[in-house]
């Protein structure tokens, strides 16, 4: 099997990115969408459009799963044309999802049964970092999943981070980061409208708020859209309700107030 050979399931906003990084870093690239106009336009750019992640498993010992929760994540492995019936034994799932770290424990158990191995790898960064190879990865498996995405991590993302050995620790870090984003979502548009309530120019608030302690990385990158009147969708709200909803189950697991 040619090591360069790299499958990604799933090129919405930041599979795509993925996948075209990949590209671009000199691996052989596979993709699978439900949307076969996407794949068939992502095979015009050099990569391989393949009918069914068995079809890519057939070709690919190194699978990135790049969906939005476990339950697709389950049927892009498990489900009828998944990738597990074709992948062979020491072949790699790369779970870039957000999902529940009980879940991520549970799938590489799963995998590992199989003969299979598993790194729990959700990102952040959003489209455009995806795009430029920059995003950010919170990992976590064993040495010898480690061990074989290595060059493939580095491919993809301009930050990957180690957090140990035990599946889950990467998806905790992740729903944490999650928290933290919603919060700050809600926050800068609130901030915002209270500034236009006490009749402050926006332009200039922006301007004061960014060059100051209250900036964060969300006000700084969503607030220029408010600015500019353009509420052209880039990401699905459903998403960060999912997310949100995992924060809360995690804590509540956890006991935590």
């Amino acid at each position: 099997m040619n090591n360069k050979n790299v499958g990604v399931v799933g090129l919405g906003a930041m599979g795509l990115g993925i996948a075209r990084s990949l590209l671009r870093n000199g691996f052989n690239v596979h993709a699978c969408d439900v949307r076969t106009a996407v794949t068939e336009q992502f095979a015009g750019e050099g990569g391989v459009a393949c009918l069914s992640p068995s079809h890519m498993a057939a070709e690919c010992d190194v699978i990135i799963t790049v969906v939005v929760n476990a339950e697709q994540t389950e049927t892009v492995l498990f489900g009828e044309g998944g990738a597990v019936a074709s992948l062979r034994p020491g072949s790699l799932v790369i779970g870039c999802a957000t999902v529940a770290p009980t879940y991520a424990v549970d799938l590489g158990q799963r995998l590992a049964a199989l003969g299979l191995l598993y790194l729990d790898a959700p990102i952040s960064g959003g489209a455009a970092k995806a795009a430029a190879g920059e995003m950010t990865m919170m990992t976590s498996g064993p040495a010898d999943a480690y061990a074989k995405a290595e060059t493939i991590l580095a491919g993809m993302a301009g930050k990957v981070y180690r957090l140990g050995d035990v599946h889950g620790l990467g998806s905790k870090v992740k729903i944490i980061n999650q928290l933290l984003a919603g919060v700050h979502i809600a926050a800068s548009a609130e901030a915002m409208a209270l500034g236009l309530r006490e009749g402050v120019d926006a332009d200039a608030l922006y301007e004061v708020i960014t060059h100051s302690a209250g900036n964060s990385w969300m006000f700084e990158n969503r607030v220029p859209h408010i600015l500019k009147a353009d509420y052209t969708p880039l990401s699905a709200v459903d998403i960060f309700v999912k997310d949100l909803g995992l924060v809360l189950d995690t804590a509540r697991a956890s006991k935590f107030p």
